[in-house]
């Protein structure tokens, strides 16, 4: 296991909160292991880095939210040349595709980090009706 400093862990945290996940930091060489980085979040007795943790993992929520919109402005490759060799373009569904599965996953994950602000609403407001048989008479309730 790598050893714990606490430059290392601000960097990590840093990343995480830029929108990168612990995975992609972890595999770059001069990084601990995953499992190092979760081990030292379990022996964390106080609880500063677990708390520094859930607020870098907070912040990348913020970070996945604001890509979205990066993706869903960025039309620069939902046209591809038509390959008449006329310069006319037609329409990139893949391209398109992919970038909707990339704007979904961000909003997917945005809402498991941060549910009080990106995850789904559930209105739970407003009357529930129904009606009751009595005696051959309707009454609505």
């Amino acid at each position: 296991m790598a050893e714990f400093s606490a430059e290392l862990f601000d960097r990590i945290c840093e990343r995480i909160a830029d929108g990168e996940s612990l995975r992609a930091i972890c595999a770059d060489e001069d990084m601990p292991s995953t499992t190092a980085v979760k081990k030292w979040l379990i022996k964390d007795d106080g609880g500063a880095l677990v708390a520094q943790y859930a607020r870098a993992r907070e912040a990348q929520a913020d970070a996945l939210f604001d890509e979205v919109l990066d993706i869903a402005d960025d039309a620069t490759r939902d046209r591809k040349s038509a390959g008449k060799g006329d310069g006319s373009m037609t329409f990139d569904a893949e391209h398109v595709n992919r970038a909707r599965l990339r704007i979904d996953t961000r909003k997917w994950m945005a809402g498991k980090l941060r549910p009080k602000v990106y995850g789904d609403k559930v209105d739970v407001s407003g009357n529930v009706g129904f009606t009751v048989t009595i005696a051959g008479d309707d009454a609505d309730l």
